[in-house]
């Protein structure tokens, strides 16, 4: 294994391990702070759906665009948006009810589930990340340091959105902290993979679709798990300045990178 497949791998490593940095915010921040746990799920929310319009569907269209043709790469680009959004209603209808009556910390296990859930996403959305930036780094250094920098800023408010319901759910600061940073090792699994299997079939047409359906996820968990739930622990204003920062947050970084 030569010197930039190790370096590609050890970006994509360290971009995953950020989500480490959101979940160690289960830390700090205290167990009985229902305004902290409704605006940092609005902020999680805010992140999912920017992250998704703004850039895994447009880089998605492009892909396929390029690939099959303008009108066809349209088509499928949004058919595949929807089937993520499919996908993830149909994770979450073979998943256990959640639905409770009391909206208060006792609904330990629907916070629970909805952590889990979005360790599970977010998970299936680090992989393409780690194949993203394992090829960014093969083709050029400063490339995959560039990308692995981005990757890593998005991945801090992603542990947070697994970290904070968990930590809730449990009381547990070590499960939120274990939690959100196996949701960030599908990073380098995913550069893994791309070294191991995957390098002899990624191309344009492939990457499209990945991004497209976990575009659908993302929004999926923002709209119908992330933002309910935070409305349910918190007042309407902190949600809405929630979502508002973490789509803030997500504007800056990827202009600046």
């Amino acid at each position: 294994m030569n010197e930039s497949v190790l370096l590609a791998l050890g970006l994509s490593f360290l971009a995953g391990a950020a989500t480490m940095l959101g979940g160690a915010l289960a830390f700090i921040i205290k167990k009985e702070n229902l305004a902290a746990l409704a605006i940092g799920l609005g902020f999680s929310a805010g992140v999912m759906i920017y992250v998704s319009f703004m850039e895994l569907l447009p880089q998605a269209r492009k892909a396929l665009q390029d690939f099959y043709g303008v009108y066809s790469g349209e088509w499928k680009a949004i058919g595949l948006f929807f089937a993520g959004i499919l996908l993830a209603w149909g994770i979450d209808w073979a998943l256990p009810s959640h639905h409770v009556e009391v909206h208060t910390l006792d609904a330990s296990n629907k916070l629970k589930r909805l952590g889990l859930f979005t360790a599970l996403a977010l998970a299936v959305h680090n992989f393409p990340e780690g194949l993203v930036t394992f090829v960014a780094a093969l083709k050029s250094t400063t490339l995959g340091s560039s990308v692995a920098l981005a990757v890593a800023i998005h991945n801090i408010p992603e542990g947070v959105a697994v970290a904070l319901p968990v930590f809730h759910a449990t009381g547990s600061r070590s499960k939120a902290f274990v939690y959100s940073t196996l949701s960030g090792l599908a990073e380098p699994v995913g550069a893994l993979v791309g070294f191991l299997v995957l390098r002899h079939f990624l191309n344009e047409a492939v990457f499209g679709f990945l991004f497209a359906v976990i575009a659908g996820i993302m929004v999926y968990i923002a709209l119908d798990e992330l933002l309910p739930t935070a409305h349910e622990y918190g007042e309407g204003h902190f949600v809405i300045w929630g979502v508002i920062g973490g789509m803030m947050i997500m504007a800056v970084s990827l202009l600046m990178f």
